[in-house]
Order: C-alpha cells, then sequence, then structure tokens
C-alpha cells in the first residue's frame, strides 16, 4: 500500500483518498482533503498555519523523545608559541612591567631616529657629488612630443 504525503499540509494520504492537482509546469501537488488544495490555491504559507506538519517541524512541537538537552564541550585553552617568538619569549614579555617595557620603547625610538639622521647625513654628502650643473632648460613630456604643432 503506497501512502502519498499532502503537499501542504504534510499529512498522509492513504490510496483512493484526497486531490490531485497539477499545475501548468506539470508539477503534481496532491492534498489530503479540499481544505488544505483551498490553501494552497490561495497561497497561504504551510509555515505560518498552526495546524501543518512543516509549522510543528519548525517550531518544534510534540518532539518528546529528545528531552535530554546535548552537552557542549568546553573549549581548553592551550598556550603555544607562534612564527618569530617561542612560548618563553611570550611568556618573558607578559609578565614585564609597563616601566620596563616603556623604556624599551623610547630606547628603540631613539635608535631607529639616530639611524635615520646618519642616513640623512650620508645621503647630504653623496648628493652635491653625483648630481652635475643641468645648463640645459627644462622640457616637459608634452613639449617635447610637439604638442600642437607650433600654434
Amino acid at each position: 500500500m503506497k501512502v502519498e504525503i499532502d503537499s501542504f499540509s504534510g499529512y498522509r494520504i492513504y490510496p483512493s483518498k484526497g486531490k490531485l492537482f497539477v499545475r501548468g509546469d506539470s508539477k503534481v501537488f496532491r492534498f489530503a482533503g479540499s481544505k488544505n488544495a483551498s490553501l494552497f490555491l490561495q497561497r497561504k504559507n504551510p509555515r505560518k498555519i498552526a495546524w501543518t506538519q512543516v509549522y510543528r517541524r519548525m517550531h518544534k512541537k510534540g518532539i518528546t523523545e529528545e528531552v535530554a538537552k546535548k552537552r557542549s564541550r568546553k573549549t581548553v585553552k592551550h598556550q603555544r608559541g607562534i612564527v618569530g617568538a617561542d612560548l618563553a619569549a611570550i611568556a618573558a614579555k607578559r609578565n614585564q612591567t609597563a616601566a620596563v617595557r616603556s623604556q624599551q620603547r623610547l630606547a628603540a625610538i631613539s635608535k631607529a631616529k639616530t639611524e635615520k639622521k646618519d642616513k640623512e647625513d650620508k645621503k647630504v654628502k653623496a648628493k652635491p657629488a653625483a648630481r652635475p650643473a643641468a645648463s640645459a632648460p627644462k622640457v616637459s613630456k608634452q613639449q617635447m612630443k610637439g604638442g600642437k604643432g607650433g600654434r
């Protein structure tokens, strides 16, 4: 015995019962009774109608077997080293005081400033010797191309 399922309500339809509706695109819909067929033809949403199986499934009605809640696992935090710093280095940085950290920052900043100043001094010394005096007039790319034909 083949039992069909109602396209609207999700009820079982036994042989010789119900209606069959074939839409223009040849899709077949089966209905247990005229109530389901009427609501379907009115384009009602079965998810919003309380007695349909779809509604009951969506709103978790009538499910009494799965009463026990699923236990979620607690996440365990692990400490791991990252690229460029092992776990010991990370722990040492974490245990540093704010004063030590600020001193290190100031030392790094002053070192960077001195390096930058040295670099600029080298640049200034090398600049005059490398560049010969340009006596030719400056010509833009447009002028070199010949612009508007000497208008």
